[in-house]
Protein backbone atom coordinates (compact mmCIF):
# COMPACT_ATOMS: atom_id res chain seq x y z
CA UNK A 1 0.00 0.00 0.00
CA UNK A 2 3.13 2.39 1.00
CA UNK A 3 4.00 2.10 -2.93
CA UNK A 4 0.59 3.33 -3.86
CA UNK A 5 1.10 6.40 -1.18
CA UNK A 6 4.21 7.17 -2.79
CA UNK A 7 2.48 7.05 -6.09
CA UNK A 8 -0.20 9.57 -5.00
CA UNK A 9 2.20 11.84 -3.56
CA UNK A 10 4.33 12.26 -6.57
CA UNK A 11 1.43 12.62 -8.98
CA UNK A 12 0.26 15.71 -9.97
CA UNK A 13 -3.14 14.93 -12.05
CA UNK A 14 -4.55 11.75 -10.77
CA UNK A 15 -7.44 10.14 -12.05
CA UNK A 16 -9.81 7.69 -10.92
CA UNK A 17 -12.22 5.16 -12.49
CA UNK A 18 -14.93 3.55 -10.69
CA UNK A 19 -17.03 0.45 -11.60
CA UNK A 20 -20.20 -1.20 -10.14
CA UNK A 21 -17.99 -2.91 -7.56
CA UNK A 22 -17.67 -0.12 -5.73
CA UNK A 23 -21.27 -0.08 -5.08
CA UNK A 24 -22.01 -3.06 -3.45
CA UNK A 25 -20.56 -2.28 -0.25
CA UNK A 26 -23.91 -0.03 -0.70
CA UNK A 27 -25.68 -2.70 -1.27
CA UNK A 28 -26.02 -2.34 -4.17
CA UNK A 29 -25.63 -5.37 -6.81
CA UNK A 30 -22.84 -5.31 -9.68
CA UNK A 31 -23.21 -6.59 -12.98
CA UNK A 32 -20.82 -9.46 -14.15
CA UNK A 33 -20.31 -10.70 -10.44
CA UNK A 34 -21.62 -14.36 -8.99
CA UNK A 35 -24.46 -12.27 -7.76
CA UNK A 36 -24.55 -9.60 -10.22
CA UNK A 37 -28.12 -8.52 -12.00
CA UNK A 38 -26.81 -10.32 -14.97
CA UNK A 39 -27.36 -13.39 -13.27
CA UNK A 40 -30.66 -12.31 -12.24
CA UNK A 41 -32.40 -10.60 -14.95
CA UNK A 42 -31.32 -10.78 -18.93
CA UNK A 43 -28.83 -8.86 -20.08
CA UNK A 44 -30.00 -8.87 -23.54
CA UNK A 45 -33.14 -7.39 -21.92
CA UNK A 46 -32.63 -5.28 -19.25
CA UNK A 47 -30.60 -2.45 -20.60
CA UNK A 48 -31.38 -2.86 -24.58
CA UNK A 49 -32.57 0.09 -26.22
CA UNK A 50 -34.68 -1.62 -28.71
CA UNK A 51 -36.11 -4.36 -26.44
CA UNK A 52 -37.03 -1.29 -23.74
CA UNK A 53 -39.44 0.12 -26.29
CA UNK A 54 -40.80 -3.47 -27.39
CA UNK A 55 -41.55 -4.07 -23.53
CA UNK A 56 -40.83 -0.83 -21.28
CA UNK A 57 -41.84 -3.07 -18.40
CA UNK A 58 -39.30 -5.22 -18.41
CA UNK A 59 -37.11 -2.60 -17.20
CA UNK A 60 -39.33 -0.26 -14.99
CA UNK A 61 -40.26 -4.03 -13.05
CA UNK A 62 -36.75 -4.91 -12.26
CA UNK A 63 -35.15 -1.01 -11.96
CA UNK A 64 -37.27 -1.04 -9.09
CA UNK A 65 -34.90 -3.06 -7.37
CA UNK A 66 -31.70 -1.52 -8.00
CA UNK A 67 -32.61 2.13 -9.76
CA UNK A 68 -35.97 3.32 -7.91
CA UNK A 69 -34.67 2.60 -4.87
CA UNK A 70 -31.80 4.67 -4.40
CA UNK A 71 -33.07 6.87 -1.80
CA UNK A 72 -32.56 3.78 0.56
CA UNK A 73 -28.75 3.85 -0.41
CA UNK A 74 -25.86 5.62 1.35
CA UNK A 75 -22.50 6.10 0.26
CA UNK A 76 -20.11 4.10 1.63
CA UNK A 77 -16.40 4.41 2.41
CA UNK A 78 -15.32 4.48 -0.66
CA UNK A 79 -17.60 7.00 -2.25
CA UNK A 80 -16.63 9.11 1.12
CA UNK A 81 -12.95 8.62 0.80
CA UNK A 82 -13.31 9.45 -2.97
CA UNK A 83 -14.72 13.13 -2.10
CA UNK A 84 -12.69 13.35 0.85
CA UNK A 85 -9.47 13.15 -1.72
CA UNK A 86 -11.37 16.24 -4.16
CA UNK A 87 -11.97 17.67 -1.33
CA UNK A 88 -8.05 18.12 -0.55
CA UNK A 89 -7.06 17.77 -4.19
CA UNK A 90 -5.49 14.47 -4.55
CA UNK A 91 -8.21 13.55 -7.77
CA UNK A 92 -8.07 15.66 -10.69
CA UNK A 93 -11.53 14.00 -12.08
CA UNK A 94 -13.44 11.05 -11.09
CA UNK A 95 -14.70 8.94 -13.84
CA UNK A 96 -17.55 7.14 -12.98
CA UNK A 97 -19.46 3.87 -14.88
CA UNK A 98 -22.03 3.76 -12.28
CA UNK A 99 -25.79 5.27 -12.39
CA UNK A 100 -26.41 5.43 -8.57
CA UNK A 101 -25.77 9.13 -7.93
CA UNK A 102 -23.80 7.66 -4.59
CA UNK A 103 -20.59 9.90 -5.66
CA UNK A 104 -22.80 13.01 -5.98
CA UNK A 105 -24.58 12.36 -2.62
CA UNK A 106 -21.07 12.08 -0.93
CA UNK A 107 -19.90 15.14 -2.03
CA UNK A 108 -18.09 14.51 -5.19
CA UNK A 109 -18.80 17.38 -7.25
CA UNK A 110 -16.39 16.64 -10.33
CA UNK A 111 -18.39 13.79 -11.45
CA UNK A 112 -18.00 12.51 -15.40
CA UNK A 113 -20.69 10.02 -15.48
CA UNK A 114 -20.21 8.38 -19.02
CA UNK A 115 -23.14 5.91 -19.01
CA UNK A 116 -25.45 8.61 -18.00
CA UNK A 117 -27.51 9.15 -14.87
CA UNK A 118 -30.91 8.47 -13.92
CA UNK A 119 -31.15 12.15 -12.39
CA UNK A 120 -33.09 13.33 -15.31
CA UNK A 121 -35.73 11.04 -17.46
CA UNK A 122 -37.23 12.71 -20.61
CA UNK A 123 -40.13 11.54 -22.89
CA UNK A 124 -39.00 10.10 -26.13
CA UNK A 125 -42.16 11.45 -27.78
CA UNK A 126 -41.85 15.41 -26.92
CA UNK A 127 -39.16 15.67 -25.72
CA UNK A 128 -40.29 16.61 -21.79
CA UNK A 129 -37.74 16.45 -18.76
CA UNK A 130 -38.80 14.15 -15.34
CA UNK A 131 -36.64 14.13 -12.50
CA UNK A 132 -35.54 11.00 -10.76
CA UNK A 133 -38.40 11.74 -8.10
CA UNK A 134 -40.79 12.82 -10.66
CA UNK A 135 -40.71 9.07 -12.07
CA UNK A 136 -40.25 7.91 -8.65
CA UNK A 137 -44.33 8.93 -7.96
CA UNK A 138 -45.54 7.85 -11.58
CA UNK A 139 -43.74 4.58 -10.75
CA UNK A 140 -46.16 4.02 -7.45
CA UNK A 141 -48.89 4.10 -9.33
CA UNK A 142 -48.01 2.95 -12.40
CA UNK A 143 -46.06 -0.02 -13.94
CA UNK A 144 -44.25 2.01 -16.83
CA UNK A 145 -44.51 5.92 -16.39
CA UNK A 146 -45.97 7.42 -19.51
CA UNK A 147 -45.46 11.45 -20.62
CA UNK A 148 -48.30 13.53 -18.40
CA UNK A 149 -48.10 15.81 -21.35
CA UNK A 150 -48.23 13.62 -24.20
CA UNK A 151 -48.49 10.04 -23.29
CA UNK A 152 -45.54 9.31 -24.98
CA UNK A 153 -42.88 6.45 -23.21
CA UNK A 154 -40.42 7.98 -20.38
CA UNK A 155 -36.74 7.21 -20.60
CA UNK A 156 -34.08 7.68 -18.06
CA UNK A 157 -31.03 9.65 -19.17
CA UNK A 158 -28.80 6.11 -18.88
CA UNK A 159 -27.01 5.27 -21.80
CA UNK A 160 -28.82 1.59 -23.10
CA UNK A 161 -27.10 -0.59 -25.67
CA UNK A 162 -28.04 0.03 -29.03
CA UNK A 163 -27.50 4.34 -27.99
CA UNK A 164 -24.45 6.64 -28.17
CA UNK A 165 -23.14 7.90 -25.70
CA UNK A 166 -23.14 11.25 -24.24
CA UNK A 167 -20.47 13.21 -26.85
CA UNK A 168 -19.32 15.51 -23.98
CA UNK A 169 -18.98 12.93 -21.14
CA UNK A 170 -17.22 10.58 -23.47
CA UNK A 171 -15.06 13.94 -24.42
CA UNK A 172 -14.77 14.83 -21.29
CA UNK A 173 -13.52 11.31 -20.15
CA UNK A 174 -11.16 11.22 -22.47
CA UNK A 175 -9.46 14.50 -21.99
CA UNK A 176 -9.34 13.86 -17.99
CA UNK A 177 -7.36 10.53 -19.18
CA UNK A 178 -4.89 11.94 -21.23
CA UNK A 179 -3.73 14.20 -18.80
CA UNK A 180 -3.33 11.37 -16.03
CA UNK A 181 -0.04 10.18 -14.59
CA UNK A 182 -2.20 8.36 -12.61
CA UNK A 183 -5.00 6.17 -13.45
CA UNK A 184 -6.56 4.00 -10.69
CA UNK A 185 -9.29 1.77 -11.60
CA UNK A 186 -11.63 0.61 -9.15
CA UNK A 187 -14.46 -1.49 -8.88
CA UNK A 188 -14.30 -2.55 -13.02
CA UNK A 189 -13.44 -5.65 -14.85
CA UNK A 190 -12.84 -3.12 -17.63
CA UNK A 191 -15.10 -5.07 -19.98
CA UNK A 192 -17.38 -2.38 -21.29
CA UNK A 193 -15.92 -0.19 -23.86
CA UNK A 194 -14.96 2.79 -24.05
CA UNK A 195 -14.82 2.96 -20.45
CA UNK A 196 -12.11 -0.12 -20.37
CA UNK A 197 -10.13 1.68 -22.96
CA UNK A 198 -9.59 5.00 -20.89
CA UNK A 199 -6.73 3.88 -19.08
CA UNK A 200 -4.68 3.25 -22.06
CA UNK A 201 -4.94 7.12 -22.92
CA UNK A 202 -2.99 7.66 -19.73
CA UNK A 203 -0.58 4.74 -20.37
CA UNK A 204 0.04 6.30 -23.58
CA UNK A 205 1.59 9.31 -22.24
CA UNK A 206 3.39 7.39 -19.82
CA UNK A 207 0.92 7.75 -16.65
CA UNK A 208 0.75 4.79 -14.48
CA UNK A 209 -2.22 2.31 -13.94
CA UNK A 210 -3.31 0.90 -11.02
CA UNK A 211 -6.07 -1.50 -10.21
CA UNK A 212 -7.99 -2.56 -7.48
CA UNK A 213 -10.88 -5.37 -8.48
CA UNK A 214 -11.74 -8.81 -7.02
CA UNK A 215 -11.79 -10.16 -10.82
CA UNK A 216 -8.97 -10.16 -13.50
CA UNK A 217 -9.18 -7.30 -16.09
CA UNK A 218 -8.02 -7.59 -19.38
CA UNK A 219 -5.66 -4.91 -18.44
CA UNK A 220 -3.96 -6.60 -15.80
CA UNK A 221 -0.42 -7.05 -17.81
CA UNK A 222 -0.34 -3.24 -18.18
CA UNK A 223 -0.85 -2.18 -14.19
CA UNK A 224 2.09 -0.71 -12.61
CA UNK A 225 0.18 -2.27 -9.35
CA UNK A 226 -2.55 -4.37 -8.67
CA UNK A 227 -4.71 -5.25 -5.65
CA UNK A 228 -7.65 -7.54 -5.11
CA UNK A 229 -9.51 -6.26 -1.91
CA UNK A 230 -11.11 -2.63 -1.99
CA UNK A 231 -12.22 -2.71 1.46
CA UNK A 232 -8.70 -3.18 2.78
CA UNK A 233 -7.17 -1.02 0.26
CA UNK A 234 -9.67 2.54 1.34
CA UNK A 235 -9.47 1.96 4.68
CA UNK A 236 -5.53 2.19 4.20
CA UNK A 237 -6.46 5.20 1.62
CA UNK A 238 -9.24 6.85 4.31
CA UNK A 239 -6.02 6.38 7.22
CA UNK A 240 -4.02 7.96 5.47
CA UNK A 241 -6.00 11.20 4.23
CA UNK A 242 -7.09 11.70 7.66
CA UNK A 243 -4.28 12.30 8.79
CA UNK A 244 -2.96 15.21 6.29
Amino acid sequence: MQRFLDLLEKSENCVFLSGAGISTFSGIPDFRGSNGLYAKYDANKIFDLAYFHKDPAYFYTHAREFIYDLDTKEPNLIHRTLAMMEKKSFINSLITQNIDLLHQKAGSSNVIEIHGSPANHRCLSCGENYSYADVRELLEKETVPYCTRCNGLIKPDITFFGEMLDESAITNAMGASSKADLFVVIGSSLVVHPAASLPLYSLKRGGKLVIVNNMPTPLDGYAYLKYDELGDFFNHLSSYLNDK
